[in-house]
């Protein structure tokens, strides 16, 4: 398969690279050093499961330069995906395949918006790495998974195509859930809490889960995801938040979500898609969101401020 990765970062390095390892005909796009830096000596992973490099890298920073490709890859975050949705149509056939891998349950939404819905699957990852520098990704916590769907779930030949390309991949599990909006939104309670808790406390998992009072908060956030995820007839199971506890329980100390890392970094940072995200859908829904209103209009000033549009001092 011919495969595109937009968003070369800590999600599409590593899956992107795990698949040229594999031998799949991968072409990254990227921008700047992490381009330069990648079509010089290769896309370096350092990861838990085993350090690779993958040489001779197929790289552009021109979408408008390759032909369309079997499957689109989405790896940006989530407030870049407009912008993505235009720029990647040069990869874009009618047989393509473009698959979000962004955080929060709108993304398969946005992108067959503008690109039309005969091409868009949702889908969902979770891994906990970061870009160390150009050219390398560190993989840190977690074995890598990633999910896919159709938009009406039904089974269909072009997933189980990609499915066993990502299964001939090492360090990674792959899965068609048999419910993919489910699998979204259970991927979503579980790092919106983590991430929005983690941003406001400004702590890692281990201090988050260890504090009586952020752990209640933390089973509180799940709940009120659960509950508007019920009230949009999504079919979470009633343990999920015990499961997604457990799951909390047993993350390394140190763990930190991606928009926690950009928010208190100070850059732009995936906050409407999340936190917000919660806040308006629960509007929408009827479904009371205390906590996280509570959260949202707090961290709502360093988002405006990352982005130009608020001025105070640090």
């Amino acid at each position: 398969m011919r495969i595109a990765v937009f968003g070369s970062g800590g999600v599409g390095g590593y899956f992107g690279g795990r698949l040229a390892q594999a031998g799949e005909d991968v072409v990254f796009i990227a921008r700047g050093k992490h381009l330069q830096a990648m079509r010089e000596k290769g896309l370096e992973v350092e990861s838990i499961l085993g350090d690779f490099v993958v040489k001779d890298i197929d790289a552009s920073d021109d979408p408008a330069r390759i032909d369309p490709v079997d499957v689109v890859l989405v790896a940006v975050k989530s407030w870049q995906l407009p912008e993505a949705a235009r720029t990647m149509r040069p990869l874009v056939g009618p047989a393509t395949l473009v698959v979000p891998l962004q955080n929060g349950v709108e993304a398969h939404q946005q992108l067959a918006a503008e690109l039309g819905s005969g091409v868009v699957v949702a889908g969902l990852c979770g891994l906990i790495s970061i870009k160390a520098g150009p050219g390398r990704i560190r993989h840190t916590g977690t074995t890598p998974f990633i999910r896919f769907g159709e938009l009406d779930n039904r089974p269909s030949e072009r997933l189980e195509r990609l499915e066993r390309a990502f299964s001939r991949a090492s360090g990674l599990t792959v899965e068609i859930p048999t419910d993919i909006y489910a699998a979204l939104w259970r991927k979503f309670l579980l790092v919106t809490s983590w991430g929005s808790l983690g941003a406001v406390t400004r702590a890692p998992i281990g201090v988050v889960r260890e504090q009586p009072g952020s752990r209640r908060l933390l089973e509180q956030a799940m709940r009120e995801i659960y509950q508007l995820a019920r009230a949009r007839r999504v079919a979470l199971s009633p343990e999920v938040a015990t499961e997604t506890m457990a799951f909390f329980d047993a993350l390394p100390a140190g763990g930190t979500t991606s928009m926690q890392r950009d928010i208190l970094a100070g850059r732009p940072s995936e906050l409407e898609a999340q936190t917000g995200a919660v806040v308006r859908l629960g509007r929408q829904a009827g479904v009371d969101t205390p906590l996280f209103s509570f959260i949202y209009h707090a961290l709502l000033p360093l988002e405006l401020r990352s982005r130009g549009r608020l001025d105070f001092p640090r």
